[in-house]
């Protein structure tokens, strides 16, 4: 991750672009240090209001094709209280094939902020900012209006993705909506925590004896209940299997990976507290926090630090618009994460909603992530219970075998083979012709 950051924008020197009409002057942004050259794209930085007294931070960049034709993709991170400028910086970098707007929400991440110094929101609440930040970024941008747009979003953004996309839908006729896509992300809290236990068995993680008990204490008629059973026995069962996944220094983003800074690794702060908070709510379990790491807002074995140092360097705060007055940037932030209220546990009533309408949906997980784990998202993706138009089967990268598709009549479930939690950083390659096949609706 530590060059990631440099790698996406050094990039974008070999590329060129196409400057769009209508577009606020004062954001265009001039200057990137630490490049030996500005890119010859045109990318923005500064804010949207999101709400009264709500500013959200967005970075604009262009398309390395035709802008003015290419479709606007949003990109969102989740958490809650993550930043899309991890997408930005160590996953997706400048596009040749789509403009993509960079949305740091909600008020507290990042650069974005609240007049009012209150950071306490909740599911629909976002819901609403970021539709009112979207429909302020097409104010400053209003030429983009006409061009095919698509909501993209991970993790938590399996909450906030279909939550704005149902705000999109009830207002036709305002934005060119068109589909969305959801990496890794949080569709369903009972999905989760079920398949996790599953996923841990079946990926060597839990001993024979521990998963006996678990089958024995949390299943009757051939169902197993791991997400919210009352039986005292199965619950500590649970606990065990759960200690075992999350607290010994397994990297829960990338299973594979290596846990950056050692294992174990002492943090619950910021996206890892964050992420852990997102499973077994149900059951009330607590780990004891360790010490905190000396980056704020890093994720536990993710490498953060070299954008979290770019971000806060006042030079590269002046490139990009930022107001002396805002807070440091950090990756995730431990207020809005904390505060937070989840509103949505199951996100089936959104999907039947985006069903209904003449839209592309996607859902898709690297199949080495245990924080959303790939076998929840199918499972959710098959209880939606739509027509099956292609059998599961294996799709391909450079004659290579690059994960599974399920296609159905109105949404088409991928896996990433060998990906972590975030597919653009830990499978670049796959990533970019997923979307490619996605955009081009060509599997």
């Amino acid at each position: 991750m530590m060059f990631l950051w440099y790698y996406a924008l050094a990039v974008a020197l070999c590329l060129t672009g196409l400057g769009a009409q209508s577009v606020p002057e004062a954001d265009l942004v001039s200057n990137l240090p630490g490049l030996a050259e500005n890119p010859s794209f045109k990318h923005y930085s500064g804010y949207v209001q999101a709400g009264q007294g709500k500013y959200f931070h967005y970075w604009f960049v262009e398309s390395q094709n035709n802008p003015s034709t290419d479709p606007v993709i949003l990109w969102l991170n989740g958490g809650p209280g993550c930043s899309a400028m991890e997408g930005m910086l160590s996953e997706n970098g400048p596009f040749h094939v789509a403009n993509v707007l960079y949305l740091e929400s909600p008020a507290g991440v990042g650069f974005s902020y609240s007049t009012s110094g209150n950071y306490a929101t909740s599911d629909p609440q976002v819901a609403e900012d970021n539709y009112e930040a979207l429909q302020n970024f097409f104010a400053k941008f209003p030429s983009f209006l006409s061009n095919d747009f698509y909501v993209f979003a991970e993790s938590y953004g399996g909450v906030y993705g279909p939550s704005l996309a149902q705000k999109i839908v009830s207002n036709p006729g305002s934005i060119n909506f068109k589909g969305m896509g959801i990496g890794n992300g949080m569709s369903s809290y009972a999905l989760n925590d079920n398949s996790l236990l599953y996923f841990g068995y079946y990926h060597g993680l839990l001993a024979e004896s521990l998963w006996s008990d678990l089958n024995q204490q949390c299943c009757t008629g051939g169902s197993c209940n791991f997400y919210s059973n009352s039986n005292t026995n199965c619950q500590n069962s649970v606990y065990q299997a759960l200690y075992l996944i999350q607290d010994v220094g397994l990297n829960i983003y990338n299973l594979y990976g290596q846990c950056y800074g050692g294992a174990p690794m002492s943090s619950y702060a910021g996206r890892y507290a964050a992420d852990m908070s997102n499973l077994f709510r149900e059951s009330g379990f607590s780990f004891k926090p360790l010490e905190e790491v000396a980056i704020p807002g890093n994720p536990m074995c993710i490498n953060g630090t070299a954008m979290y140092e770019w971000l806060n360097n006042p030079n590269v705060r002046a490139a990009l618009h930022i107001p002396s007055s805002v807070q440091s940037w950090e990756l995730c932030s431990h207020t809005v994460g904390s505060l937070y209220q989840r509103t949505y546990k199951d996100m089936t009533w959104f999907y039947q909603i985006l069903l209904q309408q003449d839209l592309q949906l996607l859902v898709y997980n690297g199949d080495v992530d245990m924080a959303c784990n790939f076998l929840g998202g199918k499972w959710f993706v098959e209880s939606l219970n739509q027509q099956v138009t292609f059998q599961y089967q294996p799709w391909y990268y450079q004659d290579q075998i690059a994960g599974y598709i399920q296609q159905y009549e109105k949404i088409t479930f991928m896996t990433v083979k060998g990906s972590g939690h975030m597919v653009p950083q830990y499978k670049p390659g796959p990533a970019l012709q997923m979307l490619m096949n996605y955009l081009a609706n060509s599997y």
